[in-house]
């Protein structure tokens, strides 16, 4: 079973396969379904050092590709929704308060739990599309960059031992 993991980890180091399974990972992530990205960047930096901004910038990317998905989503989801349902005020405050900040409240959408809700809820208010991407992204890459620099630091790992 170690044989087969560390062959697993080598292919994955490989900058053609590991940066791939890096943006696929971190989109599925930015989705509604339940996942992390930030151990799959670690766990590439760790066994390729020199791909540290690459695998930022990757992760970066599938996560606001993700996000935008997500986004998509809640305006599909809206759109669905006021053909079905007998029109009810919104007095939700999380709905006021995104409508509040608007496309710069999906700065936080790389929260855990939170995150990918508020970017499929900038969808159902219908906020501009290409704004909100560029929070997410900024947020998203800030995000990646002090939790996966924090754990290069503070967590040094080597496959050998």
């Amino acid at each position: 079973m170690e044989a087969w993991l560390q062959s697993l980890l080598a292919m994955l180091a490989l900058p053609e396969v590991g940066l791939s399974t890096v943006f696929v990972v971190s989109l599925v992530s930015a989705t509604l379904l339940p996942m992390a990205s930030v151990p799959v960047v670690y766990g590439l930096v760790e066994l390729s050092p020199n791909l540290f901004w690459p695998a930022l910038l990757v992760a970066t990317a599938g996560n606001t590709a993700g996000g935008a998905i997500t986004y998509w989503m809640g305006r599909g989801a809206e759109a669905a929704y006021e053909r079905v349902a007998q029109h009810k005020p919104r007095d939700a405050r999380a709905l006021a308060w995104l409508q509040r900040w608007g496309p710069p409240a999906c700065l936080l959408s790389w929260l855990p739990f939170v995150g990918d809700p508020l970017c499929a809820v900038a969808g159902w208010l219908r906020l501009p599309f290409w704004p909100c991407v560029a929070f997410m992204a900024v947020g998203k890459f800030l995000r990646y960059l002090v939790y996966v620099g924090a754990l290069v630091w503070a967590v040094p790992w080597s496959p050998g031992g």
